[in-house]
Parts: structure tokens; C-alpha cells; sequence
């Protein structure tokens, strides 16, 4: 869960800066500050949006200890915090999800179950309380 390979291959120029810059696992990607992201950004190749994106995602990973394509699936239904997660309403989130697997992965999508969103929605709960993002 800590390492940044499973990344998909489009981030392939972020991922070299976040090398390039020391930052190889999802804990320390979630910790950048905005100043960071914008330096990473202009030092060329990488962009800006994508890793502030990047961020989004192992903010999620690390902070509701998510697989980092569970991440991913929320930050493309719009579920950007631990905090925005914490909120969701269970039965229509799960809807809005398990819609989008479907639309970009197809039948083979293995759905989300309400069990294990009711799951993430409680320990986004009890990170947001904790969490200095």
C-alpha cells in the first residue's frame, strides 16, 4: 500500500518528479503542502492539477487506510476528503459508485457492497476527527 508503482501509466511524468523529489510512498505524498505541489509542478514535466489530485487520493489512502483504486473510484464520484466521505449518505454514494465502475471498468467491475462503504464511511469518521489535513 505504501508504494506509488500502482500507479496507473499517465501519471508516469508525476510519479518521476515525485521520485526525483524523494517522495515514493502514499504518506508522504499525502503530507505535501500546496507550495510543493506548485514547485513540482514547475519544475517541468509534471502537472500541477494531476498531483494535486495525487494528493486527494493518498489523503484518502492514509488517512481511511483505502486500497489507492477505492481512492481513486471516491475522488472520481467526488469524494475529495476524508471529511466529504465521513458525510456521504451510504445508499446514494453507493449508487453514484457503483454507476461509475460500471461506466469505466464495464461488467467485469466487481460492485461496491454497502457493507464495506458503510465500512470506509466509519473510518473516515473517526480519521477526520484526527486528521490535520
Amino acid at each position: 500500500m505504501d508504494d506509488l508503482n500502482a500507479l496507473p501509466a499517465h501519471f508516469s511524468r508525476e510519479i518521476k518528479r515525485l521520485r526525483e523529489a524523494g517522495i515514493t510512498s502514499w504518506a508522504a505524498l499525502a503530507a505535501l503542502d500546496a507550495a510543493m505541489l506548485r514547485s513540482l509542478g514547475r519544475a517541468g514535466g509534471a502537472s500541477e492539477a494531476r498531483l494535486i489530485r495525487l494528493r486527494a487520493q493518498a489523503r484518502l489512502v492514509v488517512d481511511v487506510e483505502l486500497a489507492p483504486g477505492d481512492a481513486a473510484l471516491l475522488l472520481h464520484a467526488g469524494i475529495a476528503t476524508s471529511q466529504g466521505l465521513a458525510q456521504a449518505e451510504p445508499h446514494r454514494l453507493l449508487q453514484q459508485v457503483v454507476r461509475l465502475q460500471r461506466r469505466l471498468i464495464g461488467a467485469a467491475a466487481v460492485p461496491l457492497d454497502l457493507t464495506t462503504l458503510r465500512g470506509w464511511i466509519r473510518r473516515a469518521a473517526s480519521s477526520a476527527g484526527r486528521s490535520t489535513n
